[in-house]
């Protein structure tokens, strides 16, 4: 049974249109993480979750079950919503209440996922692929070492899975070169979705990221012709692009 202090969630956003592709979602941020990611924007989630205000998951499940006629599932994200514990009651518990749950995840803890894929436990997965699938460059942008053999099990897990899914890139010059991301595309292999989103230099996790500029209009566009040549079905989303979120 769920409890009020059996999860700590520090979010929630009641309606979105974006999260996932086609679908009316609530979403629900957890806190911690562990990767450093450098152009993290949800920085308090990670290095300060004591400062925001705890939901009670009760109250949450209170508002899902009043609107369960539009809303068509729930988006967990994070932090890593892997590390917590609790996480397979509650998505159990979404499910047996008539949702569909996204998973939002860095991949980290491919036997939790491996976990919750067995129980039938999440619908859609969206993983965030930090950079090429070389240790350095995932040290560099993620702060953590040795866990590119989660990740890349992760990505095998997901593929092979059969579950709706996309793969995701944040994309910024300073550590990603157009060659390196089309190299990922292509050790994607397999993958239904792989986005593209460009850098966001606003409220980053390192304040000195706030002067790095992000991929102009141009590039990205020519980088998306050569990820698609790399991977079918790859794209970029159009609001990911400069001037137009």
């Amino acid at each position: 049974m769920l409890s009020s202090g059996s999860l700590t969630i520090k979010g929630f956003l009641e309606t979105s249109f974006m999260d996932w592709p086609g679908k009316i979602c609530s979403v629900i941020f957890f806190p911690y993480c562990n990767f450093r990611c450098c152009y993290c924007h949800n920085a308090a989630l990670v290095l300060e979750p004591e400062s925001l205000a705890t939901i009670d998951v009760n109250d949450i499940l209170s508002y899902l079950s009043k609107n369960t006629r539009w809303i068509d599932g729930v988006c967990v994200t994070g932090g890593e919503p892997t590390l917590q514990e609790s996480l397979p009651l509650l998505l159990s518990e979404l499910h047996q209440r008539g949702f569909l749950v996204k998973l939002d995840t860095n991949g980290s803890n491919p036997e939790v996922l491996q976990s919750l894929i067995g129980q039938g436990l999440v619908d859609y997965i969206a993983m965030d692929v930090k950079a090429a699938l070389e240790e350095e460059s995932y040290c560099a942008i993620t702060g953590s070492v040795n866990t590119l053999a989660a990740v890349k099990k992760s990505i095998r897990l997901i593929i092979a899975s059969g579950i709706e899914h996309e793969f995701r890139c944040t994309v910024l010059p300073r550590f990603h070169q157009p060659e390196e991301i089309v190299r990922l595309a292509r050790e994607l292999n397999g993958a239904k979705r792989f986005r593209l989103q460009n850098f966001n230099p606003h409220q980053t996790l390192d304040p000195e990221l706030s002067a790095s500029r992000p991929y102009d209009e141009h590039t990205l566009q020519t980088l998306q012709q050569e990820v698609n040549a790399a991977l079918a079905g790859a794209f970029l989303q159009p609001s990911s692009l400069p001037g137009t979120a």
